[in-house]
């Protein structure tokens, strides 16, 4: 079969072994995947040191699934997250717990964003926010659009701030967002907005390692309020203002409990429910959910469609134009 791979520093369609069915799978043909641009480029670069897998969020249907499954069926549509198992390839066998089933009525290049979604609940859910809070959601690519949307879904009050306008634009219809370009103007609003007491949250989405709004946040949340770090930023806090806030600073690690663990993964042994609520595998069906109810729109992060055929080359459009992401379309023309 055929995968989208990177090879020297090159994204390139490469034929490889099907992957083989195991007791815990589900073997998937693949309909849609979703590309995640700043992971993927990473992925890129570090392909010269040896080939590297693309992709990790798709949806499909099942073909066949392994002796233990027991939650999905052959025919199924399922959304599928979490690499090594799910990739831009034309067929995935992925652990139980790494899928949930899709109804007829959600959209699939919708779902195919699964990753996004669950990564988003994920952060989300570590900035322990109540009813009625507020958060700040700094950067607005593909993975703070679906942060600030959950967000404004589950009634907190919304502040973003992304520089570039067009992304910006893209949230500004959205009741109970409010989104900025200005840092000043943002600083501005929060000061009103709370009293001067600060946000409850701060979800720090942006990329580049070093952003001057990492420092800054600490002057945006409330005293014992939570700094979540989502995005590729260095953790650079002065310990002076972290110590006057006694502000809670934590990183969001993918989708939730669960990855990367063997045992929950290939072995698909989930964690007890009462114990461990939300896994990576349950906010992948509360992303799906949120899907079927309509509570969010993913629509606009379709903006491109490519042919998996074609797939290679999307890399660099994608870096040359104003699109959050990219979809790939595994039909083939059926």
């Amino acid at each position: 079969m055929k995968a989208l791979q990177a090879q020297n520093g090159t994204p390139k369609l490469l034929e490889i072994e099907a992957p083989q069915l195991f007791p815990t799978a589900v073997m998937v043909k693949t309909m849609y995947t979703a590309i995640s641009p700043g992971t993927e480029r990473l992925l890129i670069e570090a392909s010269h040191n040896g080939v590297r897998q693309l992709g990790y969020s798709a949806v499909g249907v099942v073909t066949a699934i392994g002796d233990n499954v027991k939650t999905v069926k052959v025919g199924d549509t399922v959304a599928c997250y979490g690499a090594p198992y799910v990739g831009h390839m034309e067929q995935l066998a992925v652990p139980e717990t790494l899928v949930t089933k899709c109804p007829q009525s959600v959209t699939l290049q919708h779902a195919a964003f699964a990753a996004h979604g669950t990564i988003a609940i994920h952060a989300i859910r570590q900035g322990k926010l109540q009813f009625g809070e507020s958060v700040v959601v700094i950067g607005l690519g593909v993975l703070g659009q679906m942060i600030a949307k959950i967000c404004a879904a589950a009634s907190y009050d919304v502040i973003c701030y992304e520089p570039n306008e067009q992304r910006a634009a893209m949230l500004q219809q959205n009741v109970g967002i409010d989104v900025f370009t200005d840092l000043a103007l943002m600083e501005a609003h929060i000061e009103q907005f709370t009293k001067g007491q600060g946000v409850d949250a701060i979800l720090l989405c942006a990329g580049g390692k070093h952003s001057e709004t990492t420092a800054r946040s600490l002057h945006w949340v409330r005293k014992q309020g939570r700094i979540v770090i989502v995005g590729d930023v260095e953790p650079q806090f002065d310990r002076e203002a972290l110590f006057a806030k006694e502000a809670v600073i934590t990183i969001s690690r993918a989708g939730g409990p669960g990855r990367y663990d063997a045992r929950y993964e290939k072995e698909a042994i989930d964690y007890p429910y009462h114990y461990v609520r939300w896994t990576q595998g349950r906010n992948l069906a509360a992303y799906i959910r949120l899907l079927e109810r309509k509570a969010i729109d993913v629509s606009d992060f379709v903006q491109l469609e490519v042919p998996f055929e074609q797939s290679a080359q999307i890399y660099e459009q994608l870096a040359k134009s104003e699109e959050l992401t990219a979809i790939i379309d595994f039909s083939g023309g059926d």
